[in-house]
């Protein structure tokens, strides 16, 4: 056995450092390196000893018995591909965000700020797939942060079926490992991931070196069994996950919860998915009953307004595998010191950049002027494809003239004052025909075929400068 020295681990990143310093040199945060004993791994046995697919409870201390069957090496087209069938969750918008359901042996991690439904979906989605005839009360639901009675409380006051759901409150791995090998469950949740500890790191949990070793023992677990683990993780006070990076690293898929905890909806992003589409998005709306999957996600970020004002644009969004309309309000105002930019839903350093191309390719400027942009509901759009519609809306807010609420628009805006092409621009203008819209001012190359049948009942405006866009829009 190798001997045990101490290294440092910074809590922020999980970086490894040979002495204490009071800044990690990888991510610039300051005071968040703790001492860390380095865990000697026994050496590997020629000989295959591994465990059976349902192998046996851990030993106290120890990670190494789940460290799987040996490997060999082969040619890439021996081996074996199988489409692995998807366990629905009983939750049309969650399914979506997973791609289509949960995978077997797949590991989850969804993060979110305190109260805003992560325990409620989970829960929700454990009672639905224990009680469905294929996984008939094959469900654990593992709690470190709150006891069996105040879980039993929350399903009752959701209305949830709970004759077939099995529940363990314990944070020891080893222990939890042990009720998974004998419960042989589909699917099993961690509530949370913070609280649970290993008897190997002498540490508290919570910390990085725990998370870690912690998350590699449940996740070997889980590859091995063939059971479809969920992990409940905390959030900084920016929003990310806590705990080291390499946790969303060692899952194959990282959800979170977007919105404010105070909002009506809720919004669960894919931000990382082995199994689907990244950026996908599922919309629910919360209620006494829990979350309840909204039918028609376009329509809850569109305003109703009696006659168009200015600043209000709808532009349509593309979120995972399916088209989105979201509405786009910006107000341009005479500053009363240092001129501000602020935008909430959108990138703020594109702003600034998009402010630039107007003043140099649409003849509109801002200088001296605070411009605020806001996508409504709360959505955050990741895409370029917001650009048309941010420039527009703050055109239609200096110059105070409303555009048309029959008006919905996409495209990317170049350096150049070029409008470059979208991904997917046909299904976009099939969502905005869908709800009513009858002008659309798109790129160029997004442009269906002047004879298509498909798009008779909309007036498509093609455009390939800023400038032309904006003398157009106002046109309508």
């Amino acid at each position: 056995m190798a001997k045990s020295k101490s290294s440092y681990v910074c809590q922020n990143c999980g970086a490894h450092f040979g002495k204490w310093s009071g800044q990690c040199s990888d991510c610039g945060e300051w005071n968040s390196l703790t001492e860390a004993p380095n865990v000697s791994m026994p050496h590997h046995n020629k000989t295959n000893k591994s465990a059976s697919p349902r192998s046996p409870a851990p030993s106290k201390g120890g990670a190494s018995n789940y460290s799987g069957a040996q490997s060999a090496v082969m040619p890439l087209n021996a081996v074996s591909v199988t489409l692995d069938a998807r366990l629905p969750t009983g939750i049309g918008e969650f399914d979506r965000v997973l791609g289509g359901g949960l995978v077997a042996g797949s590991v989850v991690l969804i993060g979110g700020d305190p109260g805003i439904g992560k325990s409620t979906i989970l829960l929700q989605t454990a009672t639905n797939m224990a009680r469905a005839d294929s996984l008939a009360g094959s469900a654990l639901y593992v709690t470190g942060e709150e006891s069996l009675s105040q879980v039993a409380m929350r399903a009752q006051r959701l209305d949830l079926p709970t004759d077939r759901l099995r529940v363990l409150a314990e944070t020891n791995v080893e222990t939890i490992c042990a009720a998974l090998t004998q419960e042989q469950p589909a699917i099993a949740i961690i509530d949370s991931i913070q609280t649970i500890y290993t008897d190997a790191i002498n540490s508290a949990p919570g910390g990085v070196s725990q998370i870690r070793e912690s998350a590699a023992i449940l996740t070997r677990y889980a590859k091995q069994t063939g059971t479809a683990l969920f992990l409940v993780g905390h959030v900084t006070k920016e929003g990310t996950l806590a705990g080291p990076r390499v946790l969303e690293h060692m899952v194959d898929t990282v959800l979170y919860f977007e919105g404010q905890s105070d909002s009506r909806f809720r919004m669960i992003r894919a931000v990382k998915n082995r199994f689907g589409a990244v950026n996908e998005l599922g919309i629910f709306g919360m209620t006494d009953l829990g979350l309840k999957e909204v039918a028609n996600p376009s329509a809850i970020f569109l305003s109703r307004y009696d006659k168009p004002v200015a600043g209000s644009i709808v532009m349509v969004s593309r979120e995972g595998t399916r088209p989105l309309l979201v509405e786009v309000q910006a107000l341009v105002d005479d500053s009363q010191g240092q001129p501000r930019r602020m935008a909430l839903g959108l990138d703020f350093q594109r702003l600034s950049m998009l402010l630039a191309v107007m003043h140099r390719h649409g003849g509109i400027h801002t200088s001296g002027q605070d411009v605020y942009v806001n996508v409504v509901g709360g959505v955050k759009v990741m895409e370029t494809g917001s650009d048309l519609a941010v420039l527009l809306a703050c055109a239609s807010s200096i110059k105070e003239k409303p555009l048309p609420s029959s008006l919905a628009v996409f495209g990317e805006v170049g350096l150049s004052g070029e409008i470059r092409p979208v991904p997917n621009g046909q299904e976009r203008l099939k969502e905005a025909m869908k709800h009513g819209f009858t002008h659309a001012i798109i790129p160029k190359a997004n442009a269906p075929a002047a004879n298509s049948k498909a798009f008779k009942g909309i007036n498509v405006i093609a455009v390939e400068r800023l400038d032309d866009a904006i003398h157009r829009a106002f046109e309508l």
